[in-house]
């Protein structure tokens, strides 16, 4: 299967396990040799069933449905899941850790269940009424996840966020949960289900539409992963206005909807097998059998065998043992790849938690954080086709032996070095970052509200400050009290300061008046936002409005609350009495500005020269573009890794093997997930650049035992091998009739001698 020109990580795994394993209908005569006469028929009138639905330019009618449903699920995914983490920690308000943890365990669900799937349609309901059945499934837990995220329903005093959010994690819970049973149980079955809509006379065709099944995969996940973060920037609600979750989970449940509706016009031109058992649960039990009858006679007194697997000989098939063993050479290999996966799934986690403290203005457009992960399926369509036609020919043609094996240790080391570009970004983004006060710790800022500079002077530190300008830097103490004198003759006064809290002291113009502190914030801003406040040191109340927040009334040397600004221009109006002027500023993400607003003002068109801007916290000053060298270095890694190792996988397994090889694919990326939360449990690392090293340093350790288990691995052709088995078995099955037939014709013998020799004794006894 070479048209691996997809991906989306473990979607074209799950595919091609369902193009390599349950299309029956063309091997059903070479998987199973031993059919009786009654079995060869029923298998004859299955095959003439294939592939007579009515055409379009060659191809069954139905697969068109099965393309449609393929799509909208994709995007119902991939929508959902590209603004999971965020919703975590903005909505429900978990911190980073959990956030992850839940969004890894959920993502870990998602590729343990389509085993589940797999089990079901084969052993029970069959592929159409498993996805049907557990589609409903799928589309219950959208709605949910869409209905959680509607804050209105528990904002009793509507202030745009939840009140009463264990109702919502619950729900939500219950919601990832269907999905996860739902998008995993239906996976295997979709793509096999489609490939048995063919004929034995359409191979070509077949071949075509797993490429545009492929397709459908990444175009539902790229289109997704770019519209539904839109959706989640903007602001609705009923009451009070916040972003916008319920809308990016319900497109995705809307979608999901459809796709189910689809798939069910279609119902009645499908070509719908019957549950056939499940290969992966004979295979377990044959191990199992095989572990039992050997734990049985362990005791010196029986002879040892060959392989541990030779104990199942009693009760199993041989044919069936041999195969178990070629698979069993591959699984041994999976063992270290899920480490893989542990680094490759954080970039819909930490990279893009890393991506929200980041500039994501790309001049006309602003990307969101979100958003980023659009860039892996773009490469994926790009670095397929250039690694297939040009990077691994020109390699070959270097006269390297670079074997799939070997191209899937690059491709980890590749990955490792994706993590590394990750934290050195990660050390850029800490420089930026604002350092808060420790719980033993006090910060304070001043502003001089007065239109003369002043002397300020505490804790023999002494500087000048502007009038209706603010100190740049917060100076830190670890005093309760300290004391500040301003102006020459100087005016002295104890200031308390509250611990963990940042302050700024606002000294009236005329110095012997009361002395205000006013909080500031001791978080950077969430989302990308900016938070805005202002400060009136006119003797009249003012008035300041935008097309976004309206500030209440702020009294004479007072200041107002912050409230949320997007990044992008914002115009600000100021009213007072009668008189009123603009003020504009272009803002970027995450920044946190105080604006003084001087007795001086005068509202007039050029008012903006008189308010002067205080930055309280930097915005995002390393761009989100830098982010793409390490995309672009673990798509390169995935080519590598994943499309290799799946098309390794399945040239070294028996041809009834291939879905017991997907089982143990799909647990690496499953098990590779829960090893996220157990290294970042254990860790516990203070710096975020560290435990990106940590992750990369586990990958390469990796990658070198893996290289050493490959260099051990001698490459097969599994069906010579099976080949051979079966004549061998033909052959013995042979010899044992000849000797049946000798020893028949002995007994013949002696039966025709005996009754010669009765003969004569009759006719002695008569003479």
């Amino acid at each position: 299967m070479k048209h691996s020109h997809s991906h989306l990580s473990g979607e074209k795994d799950k595919v091609l396990s369902a193009c390599g394993t349950n299309l029956k209908g063309a091997r059903e005569s070479e998987q199973q040799p031993h059919l009786n006469m009654t079995e060869k028929d029923d298998l004859k009138k299955e095959s003439k069933g294939r592939g007579k639905c009515k055409e379009v330019f060659g191809y069954p009618i139905s697969i068109f449905f099965i393309i449609v449903n393929e799509f909208c699920e994709r995007f119902s995914y991939y929508g959902m899941r590209a603004v999971l983490v965020l919703y975590f920690k903005y909505f429900l308000r978990w911190d980073d850790d959990l956030a992850i943890s839940i969004y890894h365990t959920f993502v870990a669900f998602c590729y343990l269940t389509p085993i589940l799937g797999a089990i079901i349609a084969d052993s029970w309901l069959g592929k159409f009424n498993t996805i049907i059945y557990l589609s409903i499934v799928y589309a219950i837990g959208q709605v949910a996840m869409a209905v959680s995220a509607i804050h209105d329903i528990t904002d009793s005093d509507r202030d745009g966020s939840p009140d009463n959010l264990t109702f919502h994690i619950v729900l939500s819970m219950v919601g990832l949960l269907l999905i996860a049973l739902g998008t995993g149980g239906i996976k295997p079955c979709v793509a096999a289900f489609g490939g048995d809509q063919f004929g034995e006379h359409q191979d070509k065709q077949r071949r075509t539409f797993f490429s545009v099944f492929y397709l459908c995969i990444n175009g539902g996940s790229l289109l997704s992963t770019i519209i539904t973060p839109i959706l989640r920037a903007q602001n609705c609600g009923i009451h009070s206005k916040s972003k916008c979750y319920s809308l990016a989970f319900g497109v995705p449940a809307a979608l999901m909807a459809v796709s189910l509706v689809v798939f069910i016009m279609g119902s009645g031109m499908y070509y719908k097998t019957k549950p056939e058992g499940n290969i992966m649960l004979k295979v377990s039990k044959c191990i199992g059998f095989a572990i039992k009858n050997r734990y049985r006679h362990k005791s010196k007194q029986y002879p040892k065998r060959e392989h541990w697997m030779d104990w199942a000989e009693e009760k199993y098939d041989k044919l069936l043992i041999a195969q178990i063993k070629i698979a069993l050479r591959v699984l041994v290999l999976y063992i270290p790849l899920p480490m893989f996966w542990t680094l490759f799934d954080q970039k819909g986690s930490r990279w893009t938690l890393q991506a929200t403290t980041m500039d994501g203005n790309f001049g006309s457009i602003v990307i969101q954080p979100d958003q980023m992960q659009t860039i892996n399926p773009i490469l994926i369509l790009t670095l397929v086709p250039v690694m297939d036609s040009l990077v691994f020919p020109l390699i070959k043609k270097c006269g390297l032996n670079f074997t799939p094996l070997k191209k899937m240790t690059v491709g980890m080391i590749v990955a490792a070095l994706a993590f590394v570009c990750a934290a050195v970004i990660q050390l850029q983004i800490d420089k930026t970052l604002p350092v808060f006060p420790s719980a033993s710790q006090s910060q304070l800022k001043f502003l001089n509200m007065g239109n003369t500079q002043i002397t300020v002077q505490f804790q023999g530190n002494q500087f000048n400050l502007t009038g209706a300008q603010a100190s740049e830097e917060y100076f830190t103490f670890e005093s309760d009290q300290i004391t500040v004198s301003i102006g020459n003759p100087s005016v002295s006064r104890d200031v308390s300061l509250t611990k963990e809290q940042r302050q700024t002291l606002l000294i009236p113009s005329a110095i012997n008046d009361d002395w205000q502190l006013a909080y500031d914030l001791i978080y950077k801003p969430q989302e990308g936002n900016n938070e805005i406040r202002f400060i009136n040191g006119m003797s009249t109340p003012v008035n300041v409005s935008s097309a976004a927040v309206h500030y209440d009334q702020i009294e004479p040397l007072h200041y107002s609350n912050y409230s949320e600004i997007k990044n992008g221009r914002a115009t600000f109006t100021l009213q007072s009495g009668s008189q009123s002027c603009e003020y504009s500023k272009d803002f970027g993400f995450g920044g946190s500005y105080t604006f003084f607003i001087p007795s001086t003002l005068t509202f007039e068109p050029n008012c903006h020269e008189s308010i002067t801007e205080s930055v309280d916290i930097k915005p995002n000053s390393v761009h989100m573009a830098l982010q793409i060298p390490q995309y672009f270095l673990i798509t390169a890694g995935e080519v590598m890794f994943s499309v290799t190792g799946l098309e390794f996988s399945y040239s070294q397994a028996p041809s009834n093997m291939k879905s017991v090889l997907q089982a143990g694919w799909l647990l690496t990326n499953s098990f590779g997930n829960f090893i996220v939360l157990i290294v970042a449990e254990i860790a516990k690392l203070p710096k975020q650049w560290t435990e990106y090293i940590l992750f990369a340093s586990l990958l390469v350790a990796v990658s070198i035992i893996f290289s050493i288990m490959a260099s051990f691995y001698t490459y097969i052709d599994p069906t010579a091998i099976e080949a051979e088995f079966k004549k061998k078995i033909h052959d013995d099955e042979d010899d044992k009739k000849k000797e049946l037939q000798k020893s028949e014709f002995k007994m013949e013998k002696r039966d025709s001698v005996s009754s010669d020799d009765g003969d004569k004794k009759h006719v002695q006894t008569s003479m």
